[in-house]
């Protein structure tokens, strides 16, 4: 067994109190930590974004109109296109196959909106468990250093090492969102999940 998965087990499967709050080792090879951060920052969303109704899910602060809802719905389809779109050149898994992006390029914020709870956590965590595989099968295919199949528009390909550092910056940046509308919804706080 690699250290990577040795590590992912520990924190997800075996120790009942980490099975919510994963987080990177301490000192870990490079997967192990790159997949321990992002585990931790999906983790944290989802605590930060989970068991709410719909008003929750619809819920501003200020003058921002960024809600939960939309911020899941918006991750799912990032997950989406990060890996099966940038890694691996698929075409978009549903619902992301019929949004006419050109006329609508918010679609997924503002339909969150019409999404009930169940709709929106689903459509997410699907979307995690399909990344998940993909990123394993690009880790057995290529490691780290395997380079997406679709490039950026100068040609450069980035590899899946990038790819997994931008969606770690890409969920720190909406957890920190969530943090403060989920605090002007019900007053939870706090950094990790409770263990």
């Amino acid at each position: 067994m690699t250290e990577h998965q040795d590590s992912n087990s520990t924190n997800e499967t075996n120790d009942p109190d980490r099975r919510h709050s994963p987080e990177p080792p301490v000192a870990g090879d490079e997967i192990a930590t790159l997949l321990g951060s992002l585990e931790r920052q999906r983790a944290t969303f989802a605590w930060k974004s989970g068991g709410l109704d719909p008003a929750g899910l619809r819920a501003t602060v200020g003058v921002s109109s960024v809600t939960l809802g939309g911020l899941i719905k918006h991750l799912a389809l990032v997950e989406d296109d990060y890996f099966s779109g940038r890694l691996f050149d698929r075409a978009p898994s549903p619902p992301w196959d019929t949004v006419d992006w050109d006329s609508d390029p918010d679609w997924e914020w503002r339909s969150a909106a019409d999404d009930s709870p169940e709709e929106l956590y689903t459509l997410w965590q699907n979307t995690v468990d399909r990344s998940r595989a993909l990123v394993a099968e690009a880790l057995a295919d290529g490691g780290l250093d395997q380079l997406s199949r679709r490039v950026w528009p100068d040609g450069r390909a980035p590899s899946l090492r990038r790819i997994l550092i931008d969606l770690i910056e890409e969920y720190a940046r909406h957890v920190g969102h969530a943090d403060l509308i989920r605090e002007s919804v019900d007053g939870l706080v706090g950094e990790d999940p409770p263990r």
